[in-house]
């Protein structure tokens, strides 16, 4: 299974290649299942960082779940 970071960028190029248009409908087809399969790496990816997370934040001797706020 590809890490998250590799997923990722194979995800963006099939979609580039089918937003261009130029495959067969057959081809689309494949891009689109390896995509779906590429999606559920990703999602299973980032499942997994915020369970480690979690685990990571503890409070008077407890872990508990705290919002993740990215700040830009």
């Amino acid at each position: 299974m590809p890490d998250f970071e590799a997923a990722l960028v194979e995800l963006e190029k099939l979609v580039d290649k089918m937003e261009s248009g130029e495959q067969s409908l057959e081809d689309a087809l494949k891009s689109f299942q390896r995509g779906v399969e590429l999606t559920r790496t990703c999602q299973q990816a980032l499942k997994q960082a915020e369970q480690r997370v979690e685990k990571l934040v503890e409070k008077d001797g407890r872990v508990v779940t705290e919002n993740f706020e990215i700040k830009e």
